[in-house]
């Protein structure tokens, strides 16, 4: 009997993550499923991008997987059971059952409305594929109009910079207005945060520095020292939350909902399942937790793959570096800053804006397509056949 690996989401992690193991073990042992929501590999660096306007392609999941022997089920998980090893779906025909022998969780996330009224009802957000193209249909509406229109973000982490800037540009007869929390790019080096300000005036976005919201309402978003902000379209970009169902499978998890691993990205609860990417708490090689992004994606599902093949055919495993060492912020199609972090999670003083610092982004983001779009490349002729189950029992490491 073959052992089966099912991998839940398809993004940038667990797109990865199928596809390699396809490529490192051999179709003789190993059944490998993937379990997602969508037919369509998401793009999710570039939602802010479809929002605004611009055609962002959607590789279909099945061309991606095609010839790879890995077998695609389009269904929403619903349920997790590591006790019995079995993933409850949802799909067009009702639903079912998935059995797995390896699991590899990888949901991702969602938007965080931080329980602020009105937000789930109220807000948009740039989360999701269906919410950036609703996004994208009112600002549509609102420019068709002829009387252009305000659109308010909450949030200045990097998705509300980039999704305010690229909104600006592209639609500039609509009022653009960012909130921020406390002080504008405050994770930025000081030469990177005058950058960030300059071209917000160039797009003429207002900025709202030390502000909370309370509330947002289907016209105006209210803040936290009642002023309000008159808004046709509020867009909620303040942080991001994972879905409760590991939590509710009975995994460890931290009190967000973020599974908590070894070193190898092993639930430290259940060891037949692995998490990767957004789903995944973990510190990495400077004792601070990876945050939740894209290069996160690809450190722990490097690392979780490497912990897979090494276990199932008695090899190695070798150590993957988690060391987050820049942040690549795309202000509009021709700007964008290069921020340097040290071992620290710091920022280093020096920076890099500008066209060259777009280009960086842009082959940062064409090289997670690139790859996921080929995940069999360079497939060898052979592949790692499975060791006895009393061989793996024997963990070997390697720095």
């Amino acid at each position: 009997m073959k052992h089966r690996i099912v991998v839940l989401g398809a993004g940038y992690a667990g797109a990865y993550v199928a596809g390699n193991l396809a490529r490192r073990l051999s179709p003789a042992d190993v059944e490998i499923t993937v379990v997602n929501a969508e037919p369509d590999f998401v793009q999710r660096q570039r939602l802010n991008q479809l929002a605004a306007g611009r055609e962002i392609k959607a590789p279909k999941l099945g061309e991606v997987f095609a010839g790879t022997g890995i077998r695609l089920r389009v269904a929403r998980v619903t349920a997790v059971d590591p006790e019995r090893g079995i993933v409850a779906v949802a799909d067009s025909n009702g639903g079912g059952e998935v059995g797995y022998d390896t699991l590899v969780y990888a949901l991702g996330s969602h938007v965080a409305d931080q329980h602020v009224p009105g937000v789930a009802v109220h807000a948009f957000d740039v989360a999701s594929r269906p919410a950036a193209l609703r996004l994208r249909e009112r600002l549509d509406r609102l420019e068709n109009r002829g009387e252009g229109g305000s659109v308010v973000l909450v949030g200045d982490g990097l998705t509300g910079i980039e999704t305010a800037t690229e909104i600006a540009e592209s639609r500039p007869r609509l009022s653009v207005t960012l909130v921020a929390r406390g002080e504008l790019g405050a994770r930025l080096s000081a030469g990177a945060r005058s950058h960030l300000r300059r071209a917000c005036d160039r797009f003429g976005i207002t900025v709202l520095e030390h502000t909370s919201v309370d509330a947002v309402e289907a016209a105006r978003v209210v803040c936290a020292d009642a002023s309000v902000l008159a808004s046709d379209a509020t867009v909620w970009t303040a942080g991001f939350a994972v879905s409760p169902i590991a939590a509710a499978g009975g995994l460890d998890v931290t009190d967000n909902g973020q599974i908590v691993v070894d070193r190898t990205m092993r639930s430290i609860s259940h060891p037949n399942v692995y998490a990767v990417g957004d789903s995944v708490y973990t510190l990495g090689d400077n004792g601070r937790q990876l945050p939740m992004n894209c290069g996160s994606a690809g450190f722990t599902g490097r690392q979780a793959i490497n912990a897979i093949v090494g276990r199932l055919t008695g090899r190695k495993i070798a150590s993957i570096k988690l060391v987050y060492q820049y942040n690549a912020i795309s202000l509009g199609q021709r700007d964008g800053i290069l921020q340097l972090i040290d071992g620290a999670a710091q920022t280093r003083p020096k920076f890099l804006g500008g066209r060259k610092a777009v280009r960086v982004k842009g082959a940062i983001q064409n090289g997670a397509l690139w790859g996921t779009s080929h995940p069999t490349f360079s497939l060898p002729k052979r592949r790692h056949r499975l060791a006895a189950p009393s061989e793996r029992s024997a963990e070997k490491t390697a720095g």
